[in-house]
């Protein structure tokens, strides 16, 4: 027997939870074949086969269990045809044919076509008279039958159908589950976010004219060139890290008493999952091309989404870009994704009337949020930030020229 133990995720993570088994107890196994699916604090990982045989699995699915903990047995002397064979049991007894409830000379059978009728309008085929055969209910007679008129109801007759009304509808019931390591991970870091930073938010608001002309123009060569769709997460991520030079406590974090500054942008992208909220991280973003950014963020997005990602990936952000538009979001406040110091929030895109010299005009307006540590980064710091941000989408030119 050789033993399936739950491997290290990380320096500081001491247990995971068994997320789900990937195969059966009892069932043959491959070398290195995904056999559990365990869940950290920060992620989601696979445990494969150390041997190829037959798996024995000692931990049950939702079970936390410390790094080390022997989870699984594989039996590495078993076959693959032992488990292929077919089985010992007799073959199944053929079903007998369903038995009608009438049989079809009875009075008031109704055929085929005229049960479904019936069916159709609630009325029992008991209450019809059959003008058919041995008093069988032709179609002729199920079209001419109406429903029984309802008689009045005792009082208790009438509490009891309202109480099927209401139970129809609504359920008293409560589901109870456990929480999951990363939504614990999440709740700690989102109320520790609060209670130890001088959080505030400051709103802008942005003409995506300019962005979505470029887009509508460039977007099939771009396609065709970079094999990637142009997105606004790439706009705004280069926006972003042009403005973070500018303005470097935007991209920087307390440490102790010391303030730490990146001469670099690692930004991250919240991804929402069915497992809940994970930020990965786009390394140097600020020498990235657009088609390198959407690359990267649909690599991520997906592992994300797969449950793939590795810590390293969602470690070491120094700013966080989360968009709660496409949920529909008009306005938020996001909470900083510590040790940042900063988030920017992106939201739905609306036309709105502006004025634009002198005259009112509709445009494509989006509201822009940026919640920051006003432990680093001061109000004209905050502001001048989000306005960098807005005039470089609302003239793109802005990038290529670093202004």
């Amino acid at each position: 027997m050789v033993d399936v133990k739950v491997p290290s995720v990380g320096e500081s993570i001491s247990e995971v939870t068994i997320a789900s088994w990937l195969k059966k107890d009892g069932d043959m196994v491959k070398l290195d074949e995904p056999i559990c699916s365990i869940e950290s604090d920060k992620a989601t990982l696979e445990i494969s086969a150390p041997k190829a045989g037959k798996l024995k699995i000692l931990s049950q699915e939702g079970e936390t269990v410390a790094i080390g903990t022997k989870v699984a047995e594989v039996d590495e002397t078993a076959t693959a045809g032992a488990s292929s064979a077919p089985s010992a049991s007799a073959p199944a007894a053929k079903a007998e044919p369903k038995q009608e409830t009438k049989a079809s000379g009875d009075k008031n059978f109704p055929s085929p076509s005229a049960a479904k009728i019936l069916a159709e309008k609630g009325v029992d085929s008991a209450s019809v008279q059959g003008s058919g055969k041995d008093g069988r209910i032709t179609k002729a007679d199920a079209m001419s039958s109406s429903a029984a008129p309802a008689s009045a109801a005792a009082p208790s007759d009438l509490k009891s159908l309202a109480q099927q009304t209401i139970s129809s509808s609504f359920s008293r019931e409560i589901r109870r589950e456990k929480m999951s390591g990363l939504r614990k991970t999440i709740a700690n870091r989102l109320v520790t976010a609060k209670n130890t930073t001088a959080m505030l938010t400051t709103f802008n608001e942005v003409d995506m004219s300019a962005v979505m002309e470029i887009r509508k123009k460039y977007k099939d060569a771009f396609k065709e060139k970079h094999g990637v769709g142009l997105g606004f997460m790439s706009f705004f991520t280069k926006a972003c890290t042009a403005a973070l030079k500018q303005f470097p406590a935007v991209n920087g974090m307390i440490d102790g008493t010391d303030l730490v500054y990146h001469n670099y942008a690692d930004v991250g992208v919240a991804v929402s999952t069915p497992r809940g909220l994970v930020v990965p991280v786009i390394r140097n973003a600020e020498s990235m091309s657009l088609a390198q950014i959407e690359l990267k963020i649909i690599e991520l997005a997906t592992r994300a989404r797969d449950g793939k990602l590795t810590i390293d990936e969602m470690q070491n952000g120094t700013f966080t870009i989360t968009n709660g538009g496409i949920f529909g979001s008009m306005l938020s406040t996001p909470i900083i994704n510590i040790p940042q110091s900063a988030i920017l929030g992106m939201h739905n895109i609306v036309e709105r009337p502006v004025a634009v010299n002198g005259q009112v005009v509709i445009r494509p307006i989006m509201y822009l949020a940026l919640s920051y540590d006003h432990r680093i980064i001061d109000g004209r710091e905050s502001v001048s930030f989000l306005k960098a941000v807005k005039e470089m989408l609302e003239d793109p030119s802005r990038l290529l020229l670093d202004l």
